[in-house]
């Protein structure tokens, strides 16, 4: 079944590419639409620089930063408003704020207050917070009661509460939530990024692409974006997975 899965995803890939490579060769001009082949060629040609990878590097570390943060506090707040119907009421509206309001709105005002090298750190954080907060919440509410009671009666010590019964509960919901918040906090740091074009930055080169109309390198660096993007939910994937097998061992 696993293979039948890989086939046909590399099936739907392929299928996709020849529809791209088409398109391309009917538009008949690079500078609109590169080929499929052209975008692999440059994009070969920039992953053989090491200024190709100090700038991915820079990037990963600036929304990765975000995301952490970000998820971090998510999972406090929701915790904090768990345990207080008052703290729930007042946050409510800010995290329904935080979901409506434009994206590119929040970069400018951040331009205002902080420098260009921190505004995509803190737009990632300010996109994954309410996407974890109201995860994590759902996940502790719903807890089995009952199931807490009867580890009261037993003696359970908390960390084998948390690991046995909180963990197990918050974990589904947990997953989508981060599942969620690393496309969009991803998308929201990179998008931060072309706007504040800090140095060593995707972003920065996806701007510098689009002023010199180099569009075949414009769809090579967001390509990049797009294979990131997976690699790293992937490797979120994993670590979460990973974490639940220890604490169903112990």
């Amino acid at each position: 079944m696993k293979w039948k899965s890989v086939l046909s995803s590399l099936g739907v890939l392929f299928f996709w590419l020849a529809l791209w490579a088409l398109v391309a060769a009917a538009v008949g001009k690079e500078l609109l639409l590169p080929s499929p082949l052209a975008v692999g060629q440059a994009l070969l040609a920039l992953a053989g620089t090491g200024e190709f990878w100090f700038t991915l590097g820079g990037s990963i570390l600036r929304v990765l930063a975000g995301i952490v943060t970000g998820a971090g506090l998510g999972v406090l707040l929701a915790l904090l408003t768990h345990k207080s119907s008052l703290a729930r009421s007042l946050l409510s509206p800010v995290m329904t704020l935080l979901k409506s309001t434009p994206v590119a709105s929040f970069i400018l005002l951040a331009l205002v207050w902080l420098g260009r090298s921190v505004v995509p750190v803190f737009i990632a954080s300010l996109m994954v917070l309410p996407v974890v907060w109201a995860n994590s919440a759902a996940g502790l509410a719903g807890i089995d009661r009952r199931l807490l009671e009867l580890a009261k009666v037993f003696g359970l010590s908390r960390g084998r509460v948390l690991r046995r019964i909180v963990w197990p509960s918050v974990l589904p919901q947990l997953r989508a939530a981060l599942r969620s918040a690393l496309g969009l906090g991803w998308k929201a740091g990179i998008a931060a990024e072309v706007l504040t074009v800090p140095p060593y930055s995707i972003g920065r080169r996806i701007y510098d692409a689009k002023l010199y109309l180099e569009t075949t390198q414009l769809f090579a660096w967001t390509t990049a974006v797009v294979l990131l993007s997976f690699l790293l939910e992937r490797a979120l994937l994993c670590l979460v997975e990973g974490k639940e097998k220890y604490a169903e061992a112990e």
